[in-house]
């Protein structure tokens, strides 16, 4: 059983990886365009893409119930209350899309804490706006996205995302380098195409939805349901755990460039670059945990503990060994991977300091994120969160400012990437105990 799991969540996983891989390609497309543009304008996407990712991460999180949902309506034989799942989170989609879009128009908020040198601020706060038009589009699309990873049909996805950053790739360099003969967009021009991807994105899931043979059974496009409060409460209360976790999680991370921000425009750069590796290496680990998820999903909706079982470790032993060889490869290629990505030598300076924390940290990070997505899988959620707050807030985020500015030798930058590396250790520890003991205790 245990080969047979580790095909399944291999099979599974690989297209989602090229998936994931060409949606971070979207942001490495930025970075190189920009790195290459101009330093404030670099700094201004690392500034307003944090924020948004946060945004978009904390509410799509939210959205992710519909996997373990489907997953266990699927293991269970319940398929035609799979429709109406779907539809469901697609109300939740649009209501959760109207803070989304306030937010984005007004950050003030988050980029009120810290001291960000006033360019830099006004080209971020143009980024976000122009991100706010797509919001609807994103959260319809992670819904779609989330819904097709818990049957475990990963491939359409693939190719979307491919078409995706192909589309992206085009239209943000016209837009950022004026090539269509107007006035280069820089940061601005990044976020228009943004924008104009995520509604693509959206247009081909609906048309997989409505044409695709192997959903066609599901009728997912018949029938359409209201909103229905039962469902709505039911996907909140999986959803609003897993929703802060993965705010928590990627804000520890992603805030980091607001809190770096007095250091100066150089340093801001040189941690968007480094950050933008360690996103790339997360998708990893990422692939693997939703093909964790929708195997142990379904298996717990059938009933079958041994399976589910044996799932969660596959996934958790794939992690360890294919991370600490990402880890490796990362380490070696540093150099390499850092000049492709500015021709500022500060900024390189800053970025080759920092990388080989990436480095280190790929086996916990990889071990806390499948063990958390396994513990979807099973639907428990809100421990998993608290572990969450305490590691990547408290150890993380915390002790990083901490290790920065008010330690007695402050190390700048780097105490926000020691503090990390520390608060990955200590979530996967836990997360594993969690894990473990939701396994003995259902068999």
């Amino acid at each position: 059983m245990f080969a047979q799991q580790t095909r399944l969540i291999l099979r599974h996983a690989v297209p989602m990886l090229i998936a994931q891989l060409a949606s971070m390609g979207t942001m490495v497309i930025d970075t190189v365009l920009l790195g290459h543009f101009g330093t404030e304008d670099l700094a201004a996407v690392a500034v307003g893409g944090g924020i948004y990712i946060a945004v978009i991460f904390a509410l799509a999180g939210i959205l992710q119930a519909i996997a373990p949902t489907v997953a266990h309506l699927k293991g269970a034989g319940q398929d035609g209350e799979i429709a109406g799942a779907l539809q469901q989170a697609f109300w939740l989609a649009l209501l959760l899309a109207v803070p989304g879009v306030m937010f984005l128009y007004h950050p003030d908020a988050l980029l009120g804490l810290a001291d960000i040198e006033p360019g830099v601020e006004t080209k971020a706060r143009a980024y976000l706006s122009m991100l706010a038009w797509g919001m609807p589009a994103a959260l319809l699309y992670r819904t779609f996205f989330s819904f097709s990873n818990a049957l475990g049909q990963p491939r359409p996805l693939m190719l979307i995302s491919l078409g995706c950053t192909l589309l992206h790739g085009i239209v943000a360099w016209l837009l950022v380098t004026g090539k269509i003969g107007a006035e280069p967009l820089g940061a601005l021009g990044c976020g228009i195409s943004n924008a104009l991807v995520g509604w693509f994105a959206l247009l081909c899931g609906a048309m997989h939805m409505a044409l695709s043979r192997r959903l066609a059974p599901y009728r997912l496009v018949h029938g359409w349901q209201p909103p229905r409060l039962r469902m709505l409460r039911e996907l909140l209360r999986l959803g609003l755990p897993m929703g802060l976790s993965s705010f928590v999680e990627i804000s520890a991370f992603t805030l980091i460039a607001l809190f770096v921000a007095p250091l100066g425009a150089s340093v801001v750069a040189g941690h968007r670059i480094v950050a933008n590796l360690a996103g790339i290496c997360y998708m990893l680990p990422l692939a693997l945990s939703i093909a964790t998820l929708a195997q142990v999903g379904q298996a717990a909706g059938a009933r079958d503990w041994p399976r589910a079982r044996v799932a969660a470790g596959a996934g958790l032993l794939l992690a360890c060994l294919l991370a600490s060889i990402l880890g490796f490869l990362l380490w070696l290629s540093e150099e390499a991977l850092v000049m492709a990505s500015s021709s500022d030598t500060e900024v390189r300076l800053v970025a080759l300091s920092l990388i080989i924390y990436v480095a280190v940290y790929q086996v916990f990070d990889a071990l806390q994120t499948v063990a958390a997505f396994a513990l979807r899988g099973y639907k428990i959620t809100f421990v998993p969160m608290l572990v969450h707050i305490v590691c990547f807030w408290g150890v993380g985020l915390l002790g990083g400012w901490w290790l920065a500015y008010r330690a007695a030798s402050p190390m700048g930058v780097a105490g926000f990437w020691i503090a990390s590396l520390a608060s990955l250790v200590l979530a996967a520890t836990l997360l594993g105990g969690l894990l473990w003991r939701a396994v003995r205790e259902l068999g």
